[in-house]
């Protein structure tokens, strides 16, 4: 009788839980059995792991096998047991080094050539792995995904007889080469002087990237709002290699590749608005990440944004709060990140506009109640885009007009100023060290709790004017919040004053 143990990871959200693959071998009756909560696909393990090791020239042994997945109370799911449990097969019937499996961790999924296969959410394995102490052992496929994993142990391989060769004789497997690190340009060929006019929309888009907060345009159709919310990534700054990470973590468990060209730029997510709310929240039996985690550390945009079911819409409140998801299913649980930026456009009328008299003021305020008012308490910036005449919009083309790089400059000084004071952007901050850092004097104090009471703010709503404001100063490279960015905050509530004039 001989006893192996190998370790391996399995995936849960963007965790990787350990799992201890124990494999033992006992006289009787030839037979293979996986126990420990394996699912289908992972009992379908016995027939791929025969044929591989077979097929590689090893003899299968003709005894009693059992493979035990620990812990037992783990849901195990997918291919990736596959190469820990032929490992422990070979160290359980063959004469291996022992204390080498004590050094790594094994993941993979086998063909019936014996072949590893690539496999999904192998970046958060590495990077636990990492953590952990152990070297992991990998499938070559997954090489693109893990060279942007800096001073990380990882090796590849592509069949079982070079893990034979490591764990028999000590040769050394092929370790990951680490891509270029380099800051990517961005993206040259959208720029911020493509739209005409429309400088109030371009000052907010300004803002909001510098602090992070969320932005609504409502204008009619044919003024610019998509155009404007597509070129936000040419104004943020390249994600810092551990928020790049992260991201990238997430993208590993949806399956989705990394390139050069958008390993270090934030996401930019734009689905149809006939997503439903488990295409935007996640979810299935075996919890997968929505548009909401895909778009971690980067920006969401919602088009044709009273288009979507209020039901639907309703599901961003609470990611846009807490910067994360929870998925719960009967038999587990799963919870991804969350932390986007919302941009969204919206027509404000049916008809497409106000003004042309196809809509009643009811039939308005009915489209317009699709966003309900917590949601909307979430959105910063509510930005007026108006039509312009043919005439206008000629005499601006022959005006000179800033470009991105111009705009990026600007971003890149306010999220230093935010960074130097609370090390993270104005729309994260909390309410307690927002009240600490805006530090308002009586007569500001004074004017805004006089707007909010005007207005009839909510106190969420209040602290997002006032975060408005903290990021207004910090481009205008103030030492405090003064009155005057108080009231450029609390003049970009576009759509609040659209409402209030309807209802009257």
């Amino acid at each position: 009788m001989s006893l192996a143990v190998v370790y391996t990871r399995a995936a849960l959200g963007v965790d990787a839980p350990l799992v201890h693959v124990e494999v033992h071998l006992a006289n009787g009756l030839p037979g293979f059995n996986i126990v420990g909560l394996p699912e289908a696909s992972v009992k379908e393990a016995r027939d791929r792991v025969r044929s591989a090791l077979v097929n590689s020239h090893f003899e299968f042994p003709a005894k009693r096998i059992t493979v035990n997945l620990a812990p037992a109370d783990l849901p195990k799911d997918g291919g990736r047991f596959d190469l820990a449990i032929a490992v422990g097969i070979m160290a359980a019937s063959l004469e291996l080094r022992r204390d080498l499996l004590e050094q790594y961790e094994f993941i993979g999924e086998l063909a019936l050539s014996g072949k590893v296969r690539a496999v999904s959410g192998i970046v958060p394995a590495a990077v636990t792995c990492q953590r952990k102490g152990r070297s992991m052992i990998a499938p070559l496929a997954n090489e693109d995904e893990l060279k942007y994993l800096e001073e990380h142990e990882v090796f590849l391989c592509e069949n079982l007889a070079e893990i034979y060769q490591l764990l028999c004789k000590g040769l050394e497997l092929p370790r990951i080469q680490s891509s270029s690190n380099s800051v990517p340009a961005a993206n040259c060929s959208e720029d911020m002087a493509d739209v005409v006019g429309q400088e109030a929309a371009k000052r907010a888009l300004l803002i909001a990237a510098a602090g992070g907060h969320n932005i609504l345009f409502c204008g009619p159709p044919g003024t610019g709002k998509t155009m404007l919310a597509r070129r936000i990534l040419t104004l943020l700054p390249p994600l810092t290699t551990e928020l790049a990470l992260e991201t990238a973590a997430v993208h590993s468990v949806a399956g989705m590749a990394l390139s050069p060209e958008t390993w270090r730029q934030p996401s930019f997510r734009a689905p149809h608005h006939t997503a439903s709310a488990v295409a935007l929240t996640g979810g299935g039996s075996n919890p997968r990440p929505g548009e909401v985690s895909l778009a971690h550390n980067g920006v969401l945009f919602l088009d044709e944004f009273t288009e979507f079911p209020r039901k639907v819409l309703d599901v961003l409140r609470e990611p846009m709060e807490s910067g994360e998801i929870v998925i719960s299913r009967a038999a587990r649980q799963c919870t991804y990140p969350a932390k986007f930026q919302l941009i969204a456009a919206l027509n404000p009328s049916p008809s497409g506009d106000v003004n042309d008299r196809r809509s009643s003021p009811e039939q308005i305020i009915r489209y317009l109640n699709r966003i309900s008012g917590p949601l909307l308490d979430r959105i910063d910036l509510q930005v007026d885009v108006p039509r312009l005449e043919q005439d206008e919009l000629e005499s601006l083309k022959r005006l000179p007009r800033a470009t991105s790089k111009d705009y990026r400059e600007q971003v890149l000084a306010a999220r230093q100023r935010q960074a130097k004071r609370s090390q993270k952007l104005n729309a994260h901050l909390t309410v307690s060290v927002l009240e600490r850092m805006a530090n308002l004097e009586t007569k500001e104090q004074a004017f805004l709790y006089g707007a909010v009471q005007k207005l009839g703010l909510s106190m969420r709503s209040m602290h997002r004017v006032l975060k408005v404001s903290m990021t207004i100063a910090d481009l205008d490279s103030a030492s405090k919040v003064a009155i005057p960015h108080i009231a450029e905050a609390l003049g970009y509530r576009a759509l609040e004053r659209l409402i209030r004039n309807l209802t009257r």
